[in-house]
């Protein structure tokens, strides 16, 4: 058992420079040479965003005193997103650096974060980041460090990711403070699996840690949920490049290649054993993803419908937080519904879709899944409007609610609370943290954050109020469901599901903007919002017609009246068999209405 491991991860609020400090505490250690800013943050779109979306391991080695320490380092990510990343991260080591920005204090995600380290009894290092900044107040968040932590002042280390003040403290206290990893090596290997890739030359690599017992090369292992068994054709430890060994021991983080090429053999949390002497039971203490935003992806051109499904098989390896499964839609065809948590994972994924696969893709507006029960106290979860039941069996409907927390300076509380009142929140509690910061605690439906919140919420702070939430279960509702009917027939793409007391707005809005881009036709349309049988709004696209009294000049009046009769018949008769056609443009036009 090697007493010289230590395995920890770095958690922090976003932009707090966390990536930065990983990089010199790669410098410090001699492991690569930092050639350009935040080494482990290898997309493009990390590059681009400056927000780091995959949790990084990298190993380092750092000596001491004639010691040498093998430090397994986890870089995370710090938006609210990304928190499932955060939490497989954390149920791999057995410390975590907790990085607080010098010149913005703690912030929520900062608080969530935490906790979930210490949920799981991790060793917490406090560090002050950006020290050398001139706005930077080190002394007001010790204050706050203490507050929250309950450490003694000498514990927090200032620190500064940009002039490298500090690192040699940190990669200390990382040795002194964090403890050896446990386990036992003569035991049944046990190793938990925390993220895995697929390569297109050498199928699916996967991480793990090992919790007991010792892997070796060429040796049978098994999938302990999946029971699938293979040969461990190479293992090894992560450095910036993978580096093969001939056996890993209890407590490392490493590597396996064994030609997997089915992406659903391989389960983020699941358990690696030997097949000869395999463990008698999987490693717990693994949470199950819980999507929070349901959007339709759809491929543009329909025949590339099995391209997406293998690239989003392919990226949920890399990904494990993304939920998806098929559906159908009557204006967009075939595609797939998926579970984000949360809008920026949203993007995300579409733009990673773009780039990594070369997928073109329609998603439609974001939306929560709901629950309804009918009479006979049966429930089905409902993610579109076209599974609703008919509304004489509903009995009632629930929507999911979300606990939320937001940090902000006392200066923005009313407007805060007013948007809050505005997305039918309730203020559970507030509480002055320090100075003029304010924490608020509401609970609110997901619903109604899903769309705008977040962008509207930084607006009225000025980028100040920090946002954070996790679910809260779900409470009966006044929901309806609105249909779009045009010329008097229903179009199921169309119809959407709302709170009763936004329905009227959006129904008028719907109506407002099909009457813009639906072309004309020969004949009138009627376009309506109904909810049930009760026409809720009402536009009219005027017919395109032919000038048929431009023939007839001086005479009788009943001339004319006889030719406007004849165009009258003919409007009528092709009103009863024309057809509207809906542009595609209408469609997103609609679904993107806020």
């Amino acid at each position: 058992m090697d007493k010289n491991i230590r395995n920890f991860c770095i958690i922090a609020h976003i932009d707090h420079g966390k990536s930065t400090l990983a990089d010199r505490l790669l410098e410090q250690t001699h492991t690569i040479a930092v050639t350009e800013g935040q080494m482990l943050d290898d997309m493009d779109l990390e590059k681009e965003r400056g927000i780091t979306i995959k949790s990084h391991a990298i190993q380092m080695l750092y000596e001491r005193g004639g010691q040498t320490y093998t430090l397994n380092l986890i870089d995370t990510p710090g938006h609210v997103d990304f928190s499932y990343e955060v939490s497989r991260s954390i149920a791999s080591c057995e410390g975590a650096l907790l990085i607080v920005d010098a010149s913005q204090g703690v912030q929520a995600q900062t608080i969530s974060n935490l906790y979930m380290a210490i949920d799981h009894d991790l060793e917490i290092i406090p560090v002050i980041n950006k020290c050398d900044m001139p706005s930077a107040m080190p002394d007001e968040v010790e204050d706050e460090i203490v507050e929250l932590l309950g450490c003694r002042r000498e514990e927090i280390i200032r620190a500064s990711g940009k002039t490298g003040m500090g690192v040699q403290e940190i990669l200390d206290a990382v040795v002194d403070r964090i403890p050896a990893p446990g386990g036992d090596e003569d035991a049944p290997l046990q190793a938990l699996i925390f993220d895995s890739v697929f390569n297109s030359f050498r199928g699916i690599i996967a991480y793990f840690k090992i919790e007991n017992g010792v892997i070796r090369q060429g040796e049978k292992v098994k999938f302990f949920n999946t029971g699938c068994e293979y040969d461990a054709d190479e293992i090894g430890v992560l450095k910036m490049d993978l580096v093969p060994r001939a056996e890993l021991r209890t407590g490392n983080v490493g590597y396996i290649i064994s030609g997997i090429k089915n992406s659903s053999e391989v389960r983020v949390g699941d358990t690696i054993t030997s097949v000869a002497n395999p463990c008698r039971e999987a490693i717990s203490g693994f949470e199950e993803v819980k999507p929070m935003v349901f959007a339709g992806v759809y491929p543009i051109a329909p025949e590339d419908y099995e391209n997406l499904r293998a690239s989003l098989e392919k990226l949920r390896l890399n990904d494990a937080s993304l939920t998806f499964q098929p559906e159908s839609s009557l204006a967009l065809g075939f595609g797939f519904r998926c579970g984000f948590l949360g809008l920026l994972h949203m993007e995300i994924v579409q733009e990673r879709l773009d780039r990594e696969f070369n997928m073109d893709v329609i998603t439609t507006v974001p939306n929560v899944s709901y629950m309804v029960y009918d009479k006979h106290g049966g429930a089905e979860e409902i993610h579109n409007p076209g599974g609703m039941p008919d509304p004489t069996l509903i009995d009632h409907i629930e929507e999911p609610y979300i606990a939320a927390t937001i940090i902000t300076s006392a200066d923005y509380i009313g407007p805060i609370m007013t948007l809050c009142l505005g997305k039918r929140g309730e203020l559970v509690k507030q509480e002055y943290l320090s100075g003029n910061r304010v924490e608020l605690h509401y609970n609110m439906p997901l619903g109604e954050i899903v769309i705008d919140f977040y962008d509207k919420l930084k607006s009225i702070s000025k980028g100040y109020a920090s946002f954070d939430y996790h679910p809260a279960g779900f409470r009966p509702s006044r929901l309806v469901k609105l249909d779009i009917l045009l010329n008097g027939e229903p179009v199921d793409a169309l119809s959407a599901l709302t709170h009763a007391d936004n329905a009227y707005a959006l129904g008028k809005r719907m109506c407002e903007k099909l009457k813009e881009l639906i072309p004309r036709q020969q004949f009138d349309i009627a376009i309506q919002a109904a909810i049930g049988s009760k026409i809720i709004s009402r536009e009219t696209i005027k017919a395109v017609r032919k000038d048929v009294t431009a023939k007839c000049y001086g005479g009788d009046i009943s001339r004319k009246r006889k030719l406007l009769e004849k165009q009258k018949k003919g409007k009528k008769r092709m009103k009863q068999i024309g057809n509207v056609e809906v542009p595609q443009k209408a469609f997103l036009a609609v679904l993107k209405l806020d």
